[in-house]
C-alpha cells in the first residue's frame, strides 16, 4: 500500500483525486487548510481507516513519511487567488518549496499541478509545452500566473540539483462535481445562473475560446503521469483539445438546463486570455492519455451536481 499525500485535498480537484486514489487501495494523507477547500467534498472519506485529513497550511513545513505527493494546494479561480495575492504567491513558492523538500527527504515522487495560465494570453495557438508564454508579470492575474511559473522553476531546479523525482502537469479548464458554486469559474457561473434563470454574464464579446476537460479525465491523466518512469518530468499539458467559444458554452448550458436565462455581455477583465487550447500529443505519446468525456456529457453530469448543491 502506497502512502500518498494530496495537498489541497479538500478542493475540487484534490477531493476527486483523493477518492480515486483511496478506491485504488492507497493510504491517503489529505492536507488542506480549507482556504478554498470544503469538508463536504471529503465527507464520504473522512473517518475511514486509510484516509487521514490534516488541517495544515503548506506555506509551513510538514513532516510525513510518504511515497508520492500530489501538490494541488493553491486557490485557482480569479476571485479566490486575487483576494489575497501575496498569500497566493506564498502558496505557490513557499508551499511548493516545502513539498519539494518533503519529497527529497522521502525520495518520493512529486507531481506539481501547474496550469495553462503559465502561457498567459498566448501568442501561439494552440498551446504546446515548449511555448514559453505571454504573461504580464505586474497584472492582476500575475500572482497566480507567475506563482505557478516559479513553482515549475523550483521543481526543475530540484530535479537538476538534487535529482528529485518531479512530474509537472499543466492543467487546462476542468469542471465537474465538487466545484464550489461560488468559485467564479465560467462553467460553474453559467450553470448556477441558468438553473436560477438569471442573466448569464459573459465577460467580453463571447468570442474568446476555452477547452473544457471533465474531472474524471483529468484525474485519470494525473495518475498516469505519476506512474511514468523517473526520466519523464514533463511539463505536460492535460486538457481537452475540443475548443469552444464562451458564447457556445453559454448556449449549451441554457439548452441543457432548459433555462429562460438571457445572455448579457460585460467588460473583459484585464489580461483575460483570448484563446485556450492544449496540444496533447505528448500525453498521448508518453502514457496513452486523451480525454473521453465530451462537453455535452460532462455538462450533464455537472448540472446534476449543481442541482443537488442548490437543492433544485
Amino acid at each position: 500500500m502506497k502512502k500518498i499525500l494530496v495537498t489541497g485535498g479538500a478542493g475540487f480537484l484534490g477531493s476527486n483525486l483523493c477518492q480515486k486514489l483511496f478506491n485504488d487501495g492507497n493510504y491517503i494523507y489529505c492536507v488542506d487548510n480549507l482556504y478554498t477547500g470544503r469538508m463536504k467534498n471529503i465527507a464520504n472519506l473522512n473517518g475511514k481507516g486509510d484516509f487521514e485529513f490534516i488541517n495544515h497550511d503548506i506555506t509551513k513545513p510538514i513532516d510525513l513519511a510518504v511515497d508520492e505527493i500530489y501538490n494541488l494546494a493553491c486557490p485557482a479561480s480569479p476571485p479566490h487567488y486575487q483576494k489575497d495575492p501575496i498569500y497566493t504567491l506564498n502558496t505557490c513558492y513557499l508551499g511548493t518549496l516545502n513539498m519539494l523538500n518533503l519529497a527529497r527527504k522521502n525520495n518520493a515522487k512529486i507531481l506539481q499541478a501547474s496550469t495553462s495560465e503559465i502561457y498567459g494570453d498566448p501568442l501561439v495557438h494552440p498551446q504546446v509545452e515548449d511555448y514559453r508564454g505571454n504573461v504580464n508579470p505586474i497584472g492582476i492575474r500575475a500572482c497566480y500566473d507567475e506563482g505557478k511559473r516559479i513553482g515549475e522553476t523550483l521543481c526543475f531546479d530540484f530535479y537538476r540539483q538534487y535529482q528529485t523525482k518531479i512530474k509537472v502537469i499543466r492543467i487546462f479548464n476542468t469542471y465537474g462535481p465538487n466545484m464550489d458554486p461560488a468559485d467564479g469559474r465560467v462553467v460553474s457561473n453559467f450553470i448556477i445562473q441558468a438553473l436560477q434563470n438569471k442573466d448569464i454574464t459573459i465577460y467580453g464579446d463571447g468570442s474568446q475560446t476555452r477547452s473544457f476537460c471533465y474531472i474524471d479525465d483529468l484525474i485519470s491523466g494525473m495518475i498516469k503521469v505519476m506512474a511514468t518512469d523517473n526520466q519523464f518530468t514533463g511539463p505536460v499539458n492535460l486538457g481537452n483539445p475540443d475548443e469552444f467559444t464562451v458564447s457556445e458554452l453559454a448556449e449549451k448550458v441554457i439548452k441543457l438546463t432548459q433555462s429562460n436565462s438571457e445572455i448579457v455581455y460585460l467588460q473583459l477583465p484585464l489580461d483575460d486570455p483570448l484563446q485556450r487550447k492544449p496540444v496533447i500529443s505528448l500525453a498521448k505519446q508518453e502514457f496513452n492519455w486523451e480525454p473521453k468525456v465530451n462537453l455535452e456529457n460532462g455538462l450533464i453530469e455537472a448540472i446534476k451536481y449543481f442541482k443537488q448543491e442548490l437543492n433544485i
